[in-house]
């Protein structure tokens, strides 16, 4: 039997903006990636956030990203390796005081936004994101873009590994997500999305949007909690991922850890 972890980005509201509906994304998915405060979310909300998930059995990772709460986190910032690292360190603390407080393991990390696009092709920040995981407590898994330099950087530094896909962003011939500002990148359609994860679960394939096919294997699948069709995205999924024989459960499970 396939397994799959279905993963979102939540707890991205901050002070009196919201964003998303967190509980409602939460009953349908396995594993939540929480804002820690530097580019969305406050104390308040990851406290709240973290216990919603307590609430409903899904699993915690840590959502670092760049300090740009102005520009959510997707502006591309000049960032050093040992900027990278200190700052997701700093981050994966700060959630991890929050799950210790609810009496949650805190289970993975999963950079966000820019400082995960810009990672991803690069080897440099990719490894600096690993140690961060690494040396922030034993046994997080650090989740990245399959395919991507986080593949060999988690081997090169010894931490557990979850390849990620996306239902809800589009593909480029080279298997890097197309970039946001340009046609295609996002995916808006529940069913679509639905299609696109189970094939990505059972064929381990995607079609890019130049009309190639892409071959991966991924662990976990994200749908972004900030989407207006997040939750009937996510809902859809669930139900395509069941119908196909796919088993939705945590990361840790699909990884056998």
């Amino acid at each position: 039997m396939h397994r799959m972890d279905m993963n979102s980005d939540l707890g991205e509201s901050f002070g009196t903006y919201v964003l998303g509906d967190d509980e409602a994304v939460l009953r349908a998915v396995s594993s939540a990636n929480v804002a820690c405060g530097f580019h969305a979310g406050d104390p308040q909300v990851m406290e709240t956030t973290v216990k919603l998930c307590a609430r409903h059995g899904v699993s915690v990772g840590a959502h670092p990203g760049h300090p740009d709460l102005q520009g959510f986190g997707r502006r591309t910032l000049a960032c050093t390796p040992w900027e990278a690292y200190t700052n997701c360190l700093y981050q994966i603390g700060a959630l991890r005081a929050f799950c210790d407080a609810a009496g949650v393991p805190l289970v993975h990390v999963k950079p966000h936004g820019a400082l995960y696009n810009q990672a991803a092709k690069d080897p440099a920040l990719a490894e600096a994101i690993a140690r961060a995981v690494k040396d922030a407590g034993k046994g997080l898994i650090l989740l990245g873009l399959a395919g991507s330099a986080f593949d060999r950087a988690a081997e090169a530094v010894g931490v557990p590994y979850g390849a990620e896909a996306f239902a809800d962003r589009g593909y480029q011939a080279d298997g890097t997500l197309v970039p946001r500002s340009q046609p295609g990148a996002l995916i808006h359609d529940p069913q679509e999305a639905a299609a696109r994860v189970v094939r990505m679960a059972t064929e381990g394939k995607v079609r890019s949007v130049e009309g190639t096919e892409i071959a991966f294997r991924p662990h976990s699948i994200c749908f972004h909690g900030d989407t207006p069709e997040a939750v009937e995205m996510a809902l859809a999924a669930r139900k395509a991922l069941e119908a196909a024989g796919v088993q939705v459960c945590s990361l840790k499970e699909v990884l056998g850890l």
